[in-house]
C-alpha cells in the first residue's frame, strides 16, 4: 500500500484554454513600456503602408463607418497572466487591407507613443486580427491602448499593439520595440515563446 501525504491532492485539472506557465486573472493589468498616449479623436488617424510608400489612411469616424466584428478571445500576456472571454469590437485586418496591394509578407506595427511590434502579415489576415475601439461594450480605456489597440489574440499580448497608429507593410522582417530587447520573435503563447531561444 502507497503512501500519501496528508493533505495532498494532485495538481489538478488544467484549464485546456490556458497555455502552459500561465495562470487566470479577473481583472485586467496594465502594462505599459513608457507613458500612456492621451490622443485627440479628432486628430487620430490609422494607416497602412506598403513597401512602395503607397499610404491607406483612414481617419477616427472612416474606421467606426467601416463593417466591424464582435469577437470574444483568450488573451495571454507574456508576464504569466491570461484573461478568458475577453469581448471585443473592431474593423477586422482583412476589410483593411481589402484595397492594399503589396508584396510584403512581414510588417511593422507603430503605435502612438513610438512603440513598435512585428508579425508576419500571415498573423494578421484570415479572421486572425483586429483594430479593436471597444471592450466589453465600452470604448477602449486610454490605459489599455484605447482609443484603439491592434487585437491578435493567438500570439502574446504584446504583439497587439495599443494606441495603434499604423502597419507598415515589408519585405523583410524588422523587430520591434520588445523584440529588440530579448523578447521572442513570434510570441507563441501555446509554445512559451517569452524570449530569444525559447
Amino acid at each position: 500500500m502507497g503512501v500519501i501525504t496528508r493533505g495532498f491532492s494532485g495538481r489538478g485539472r488544467r484549464d485546456e484554454n490556458l497555455p502552459p506557465g500561465q495562470y487566470l486573472t479577473k481583472d485586467f493589468p496594465v502594462l505599459s513600456a513608457g507613458p500612456t498616449p492621451r490622443i485627440d479623436i479628432d486628430r487620430w488617424e490609422f494607416g497602412i503602408t506598403t513597401e512602395t510608400g503607397m499610404r491607406h489612411r483612414w481617419s477616427w469616424a472612416e474606421l467606426l463607418a467601416l463593417p466591424s466584428e464582435s469577437v470574444t478571445v483568450d488573451v495571454h500576456c507574456v508576464t504569466k497572466w491570461s484573461k478568458l472571454g475577453t469581448t471585443w469590437q473592431g474593423v477586422s485586418v482583412d476589410t483593411l487591407l481589402q484595397d492594399v496591394e503589396s508584396a510584403g509578407d512581414f510588417t511593422l506595427v507603430h503605435s502612438y507613443g513610438g512603440y513598435t511590434t512585428n508579425l508576419p502579415l500571415e498573423d494578421l489576415v484570415d479572421g486572425r486580427a483586429w483594430v479593436a475601439y471597444r471592450y466589453d461594450e465600452e470604448p477602449i480605456a486610454a490605459e489599455h491602448g484605447g482609443p484603439a489597440r491592434l487585437l491578435v489574440p493567438h500570439l502574446y499580448f504584446w504583439k497587439s499593439a495599443k494606441w495603434v497608429r499604423e502597419i507598415q507593410l515589408l519585405l523583410e522582417d524588422e523587430p520591434g520595440f520588445w523584440e529588440s530587447a530579448g523578447y521572442h520573435n513570434y510570441g507563441d503563447p501555446w509554445r512559451e515563446q517569452r524570449y530569444w531561444g525559447d
